[in-house]
């Protein structure tokens, strides 16, 4: 598997919904990227504000266009803040270098993709992405 699918992609969302739900967290958003940062699915649950979309599409598009999960972008922003920020201004501010972004790869780590969820606190957030990836029967790099 080179790319993340539709079907694959459609599966995560359901699962971190679950996740979410089971946990008792606030209504979650979720984005699905394929490796070349286009949007493969999105969903907004219930009750989630309305812009939310831009903040999940943020944390994803961060961590694959770095290729690095969005935990790791924002421990760099507190020590190399002027480069984080010139890197939300290159990639038009669709930036968000907050936990909740995480990449997806195969049985041979290939990386196939990124999830970015928002909604509950941003460790909750990377908590719902995590487990519902590896309920798809993938793996993640958080």
């Amino acid at each position: 598997m080179s790319e993340i699918s539709l079907v694959k992609a459609k599966e995560i969302i359901t699962n971190i919904f679950e996740e979410g739900r089971q946990a008792n967290m606030q209504p979650l958003t979720v984005v699905v990227l394929d490796t070349g940062g286009n949007l493969k699915a999105f969903e907004r649950s219930d009750g989630a504000s309305a812009g939310r979309f831009e903040v999940a599409d943020g944390k994803a598009h961060a961590a694959i266009m770095m290729g690095i999960p969005s935990s790791a972008i924002m421990k760099r922003a507190e020590q190399q803040a002027y480069f984080v920020t010139a890197l939300s201004v290159s990639f038009k501010g669709r930036f968000t270098p907050v936990s909740g972004g995480v990449l997806l790869t195969d049985d041979q780590n290939k990386i196939i993709g990124a999830v970015g969820v928002t909604g509950d606190t941003s460790e909750n957030d990377t908590i719902a992405a995590v487990a519902g990836i590896k309920a798809a029967g993938l793996n993640v790099i958080s």
